[in-house]
């Protein structure tokens, strides 16, 4: 009896058994959507795969500049780069000379920024979000990316210090960059001309075959690569 429930639940598992998903490029073999073209490369939200079939195809965006490695719009060219253009030209709206600090697990603000933060880009939440609003100057701006310290704890910590955004007249604003898909061409062209100038270095931890993507998946959580982690499916 033990063995018969067994063996229906793994069967009922293979069954629902779905690939990973995450942004990709991939080569059109097949459309009847009247915006793309076989041949086409997009990028865009795929599953892990050789082959897939996508029927929802708003998201998906279709690549012209091929003068930069493709896997970039996995990344910096992709929803990575839209995140940071959204959150750091429309919503932080920097000037000449004003202090941004980008968190990410850091420890004491007020040990680097001495005279304050203009612009805070929020990704870690927490005792780092409470130490930045203390640090924050007048009118300063927040821009809230993600709580990554936060994410897993039974009780989220609460911000204690926030009586700074009223007499500093500091604005926080949280954002998706799901809101900014309309952007696009915009910000790409102000990424690609940084790229192209030499102006930013992108890097790019690469491992090749399908296979390797549970070792690679693993590695983010002890370090092991340096760089934005690409999966290499095939290439053409």
């Amino acid at each position: 009896m033990w063995f018969t429930h067994k063996v229906a639940f793994v069967d009922s598992c293979v069954k629902n058994v779905q690939p990973i998903t995450g942004y990709g490029v991939s080569k059109i073999l097949d459309t009847g959507n009247a915006n793309f073209q076989k041949g086409d490369l997009v990028w865009g939200m795929t599953a892990f795969e050789e082959y897939s079939i996508i029927a929802e195809t708003e998201s998906l965006f279709k690549i012209e500049h091929t003068d930069v490695p493709l896997s970039y719009y996995t990344g910096i060219l992709g929803m990575s780069g839209i995140t940071a253009c959204a959150g750091f030209y429309e919503i932080s709206t920097p000037k000449k000379g004003e202090t941004i600090f980008v968190s990410a697990a850091s420890g004491a603000v007020g040990q680097y920024f001495p005279e304050g933060i203009d612009i805070y880009f929020e990704n870690v939440g927490g005792k780092t979000l409470d130490a930045a609003i203390l640090n924050m100057r007048k009118l300063g701006r927040i821009a809230v990316c993600g709580l990554i310290s936060q994410y897993n704890l039974a009780e989220p910590e609460g911000v204690k210090n926030l009586m700074p955004l009223i007499y500093k007249r500091v604005t926080i604003k949280g954002f998706s960059s799901f809101n900014y898909f309309s952007h696009y061409s915009k910000f790409l062209d102000i990424l690609l001309a940084f790229i192209r100038e030499g102006k930013m270095v992108y890097i790019e931890d690469i491992a090749e075959g399908l296979e390797k993507t549970p070792a690679a998946l693993v590695g983010l959580f002890s370090g092991r690569n340096i760089g934005k982690q690409v999966m290499v499916v095939s290439r053409e």
